[in-house]
């Protein structure tokens, strides 16, 4: 008996652009570099990773934003694995919980390392800052979620989910309204109850590894993006920081830039306005660059403060009582140092849906978020940090509203795919949905039956991406 000879990728010799370099567009490079296409990435700024990266402060790298990862988030922990990243070392794992500075009275809700459901049970059981009528409430949504199948036939906002199952106030300030915050970066009240069960059911509602929280230990660059750098050069492709894309024009089977570079195909993984820019010129994508155009954005701040190398937080990561019209802008706080030894007394405090913090001076907000921790962790040398510096994406994510309706990875243009976290998913605008998305945008091209194949006569030119892949 012989063996079937397997047939090589239609996209194996194919030169192809992925345009952006944030997280979509690294895992969309590596996909397809891994299996044969001669990649060249293209990146506007100076560095790789988009929304997700390191940047230089007083001579420091820190992350342009604190992130935590979930247990659930299955494709990107496999895509660091490839890249090289060990995940067990790069970041901690800790089991779910949603626990306030220690004394303040309110929530503190932690899950064992127990099988689903047990988890939830005990950790809903052992819970303090819940009465009985809270944790009825909690038992009572979980129950009307699972038997639903986390999804609603008309969606609508988070809020108006939580007042049909009789969550009480003290819940959704303590639990939801944080939760909501951290998990789709929009207020519950203009949020989408369908994305957020989402995220529930792939998270609390799973196994039990899925609801862990990952926290990076390395700053993010080196999480991902630097090493998705040396992957794709170490399979033939090309990789131009500070190289902005600014026109696509139809060639002769494929696609031209203004620099002159012709491609086979496209990955187009810019954020949605930049994409929509490209997209405009041509006919037959106008309606999806006026949809693209549409997308409203929200902010996210983190202030970084630092303190004595002997300060240390109770926890690695606590939640914190926001209440933005009294200047308490902080909803979570990070101590950075007991993550990464390096960074001994740097606190990292996380603002979501950011717009009214986003609107103060740098320095005045740091100094509310200052005394906002010395207040929750009743230790008056919070309030007096060495130094300080907010960091704000404006456009951090896309603002998650109930119905709104996301394009798909394929467009009506042949041979050009979009990549995002912004594109069609379960998930809100994460990690996780950037990594799917990217792999996702890879694979159509890698399907696609009108690539030349290895060895064609195709003249067309990647510059500097002329070499073959290594095999």
């Amino acid at each position: 008996m012989y063996a079937a000879k397997k047939a090589a990728s239609p996209a194996v010799g194919a030169q192809v652009a992925v345009i952006g370099g944030g997280w979509a567009g690294c895992a969309a490079a590596v996909e397809l570099a891994g299996k044969g296409a001669r990649v060249t990435l293209f990146e506007s700024s100076r560095t790789l990773g988009g929304r997700a990266r390191a940047v230089e402060v007083q001579g420091r790298l820190l992350d342009n934003g604190q992130h935590i990862l979930l247990g659930a988030y299955n494709e990107t922990l496999g895509l660091l694995t490839r890249v090289g990243v060990d995940p067990a070392g790069a970041l901690l794992r800790l089991p779910l919980q949603m626990r306030y500075p220690p004394d303040s009275g309110a929530l503190d809700f932690a899950a064992p390392r127990l099988p689903a459901p047990w988890h939830m049970i005990v950790a809903l059981v052992r819970a303090t800052g819940l009465g009985r009528d809270d944790k009825l409430a909690l038992a009572q949504l979980f129950t009307g979620l699972r038997w639903m199948g986390w999804r609603l036939d008309q969606d609508v906002s988070v809020s108006t989910l939580l007042e049909r199952y009789g969550q009480t106030p003290r819940l959704a300030r303590l639990l939801w309204h944080p939760l909501c915050l951290a998990a789709l970066n929009t207020p519950p009240e203009r949020a989408s109850a369908n994305v957020f069960m989402a995220t529930l059911r792939d998270s609390l509602g799973a196994r039990r590894a899925a609801s862990d929280m990952l926290i990076p230990r390395l700053e993010l660059s080196a999480l991902f993006p630097t090493a998705a750098a040396r992957y794709i050069e170490a399979h033939g492709g090309v990789l131009k920081t500070g190289a902005k894309v600014g026109a696509l024009a139809r060639a002769a089977g494929g696609w031209e830039l203004e620099s002159g570079e012709r491609f086979d195909a496209v990955v187009l993984a810019t954020p949605p306005g930049a994409a929509a820019a490209l997209l405009a010129p041509h006919a037959e994508a106008a309606a999806l660059a006026a949809q693209l155009n549409a997308f409203e954005h929200e902010p996210i701040a983190t202030c970084y403060l630092q303190y004595d190398a002997g300060m240390r937080l109770p926890l690695p990561f606590c939640a914190l009582l926001d209440e933005p019209a009294t200047g308490r802008f902080g909803q979570f706080a990070f101590d950075r140092g007991q993550l990464d030894p390096g960074q001994a007394g740097l606190l990292a405090v996380v603002i979501s849906a950011a717009a009214g913090a986003a609107a103060l001076e740098q320095e005045a907000l740091a100094q509310l978020v200052a005394a906002q921790l010395a207040e929750a962790f009743a230790d008056p040398r919070l309030a007096a940090p060495l130094w300080s510096r907010v960091i704000t994406e404006k456009r951090a994510t896309f603002s998650c509203s109930p119905g709104l309706v996301r394009p798909g990875n394929l467009t009506a243009l042949p041979r050009l795919v979009l990549a995002g976290d912004y594109t069609a998913s379960d998930y809100p605008a994460t990690l996780e949905s950037a990594v799917r998305s990217g792999q996702a945008a890879a694979r159509a091209i890698l399907a696609g039956d009108r690539l030349p194949p290895e060895n064609s006569s195709s003249s067309h030119a990647a510059g500097d991406g002329a070499d073959g892949p290594v095999q």
